[in-house]
């Protein structure tokens, strides 16, 4: 019966505390009376005192004799933290630490501290993450998307920081069904669009093109190859266009590869989602004795370490890594410097799209 008991307040103090962060009971509003609660959730008096209780003693609540138990404002507490949220897909790999170093610069150097959490490009991650934000007293948010080519399931929990007038700005992507939300990304389409004219300008007309299907950037990406070669006056072919998601990234690019080599499809060169893939794609062909780029010429994005460390170096788009977290960082500051007057305006007022360059090096050839 205990046990029963101790499951029914933590339940509903769970239930009171999602209400108020969601911005469902308003700063200043008077909770459902016991009466109300006792009667909705068919618990004792006992249990709903005692998760209000404990809520008041976490900072949600304060009970007021006589009149009743009303939602704090925590938005003065939140405002005078000095902590700023960074959400992102990754945290250790790949170009995800120099970005966070750029962000991290620029907001310690205004006396900001950072609270750092990542999703593993898991929309569920995605959702524990923000709501663990919801409930630390943070001043804003930068939110690289989970999977920015769905429409975000998560979007209560956005309209949450909304509600409780917390700014967030996306970096690398942003959701389609959360409009006009301030930004700072890649021109994506225009970096892809580099790579594959340059490869018809080396007479490449057989290439093929590899891109993420769950991300903004991969829809962009392959926008730009489908114009590059239409500019070229070369026929988009969606047989030449291998799709994979974040689930198979480590498998789906490189055994689609050994099988059109292994069926004879002709092959000029590879473009590739970015230099993760340009690498997999790399050790694939020559493991099926075919050199780069001799017999295949192959493209990355990013320009990170592992463009460097193939032993042909790879030519890829550039990725500003450190300068994309530094302007996303400059741009959540500015939004804090206005006052909450003008907060509604800000929507739209920020969004910046960074154009990349390509840096040519070994891995492509003239034929």
């Amino acid at each position: 019966m205990m046990q029963k008991e101790s499951t029914k307040y933590l339940k509903l103090k769970d239930y009171l505390k999602q209400e108020i962060i969601n911005g469902r009971i308003k700063p200043g509003e008077k909770i459902p009376s016991e009466n109300t609660l006792v009667e909705k959730f068919s618990v004792s008096r006992h249990t709903v005192r005692k998760a209000i209780s404990l809520l008041i003693n976490e900072g949600y609540l304060q009970s007021q004799q006589g009149r009743g138990t009303y939602c704090v404002d925590r938005s003065k507490r939140r405002n005078e933290s000095r902590n700023i949220g960074v959400i992102t897909t990754y945290i250790s790999e790949y170009i995800f630490p120099r970005v966070i170093q750029g962000i991290e610069r620029v907001l310690s150097k205004n006396g900001y501290s950072i609270i750092l959490k990542s999703t593993n490009n898991s929309l569920e991650n995605e959702r524990e993450c923000l709501k663990c934000m919801l409930e630390k007293n943070i001043e804003g948010l930068i939110i690289e998307p989970t999977k920015s080519a769905m429409f975000s399931p998560n979007i209560e929990l956005y309209q949450a920081l909304d509600n409780n007038q917390i700014p967030y700005v996306f970096i690398h992507g942003y959701y389609q069904n959360i409009e006009n939300k301030p930004f700072v990304i890649l021109d994506d389409a225009a970096g892809t669009y580099a790579a594959v004219k340059y490869l018809t300008e080396l007479g490449h007309n057989n290439i093929i093109g590899i891109f993420k299907a769950d991300d903004f950037q991969g829809i962009n990406r392959h926008k730009g190859y489908a114009k590059a070669l239409t500019d070229a006056d070369i026929s988009y072919d969606p047989d030449n266009v291998i799709w994979f998601h974040t689930e198979d990234k480590r498998i789906k690019p490189a055994n689609e590869i050994r099988r059109l080599i292994n069926e004879g499809r002709k092959i000029d060169a590879i473009a590739c989602y970015n230099d993760e893939i340009a690498f997999s794609v790399y050790q694939t062909v020559v493991d099926m004795g075919l050199n780069v780029p001799e017999d295949i010429s192959i493209t990355g994005f990013d320009d990170s370490y592992l463009s460097e460390n193939c032993p042909v170096k790879l030519t890829s788009v550039m990725h500003p890594k450190e300068k994309l977290g530094e302007v996303a960082a400059e741009m959540l500051l500015k939004i804090l410097d206005c006052n909450n007057n003008c907060r509604h305006q800000i929507n739209g007022s920020f969004q910046k799209i960074i154009l990349p360059e390509l840096v040519i090096k070994d891995s492509c050839k003239r034929i």
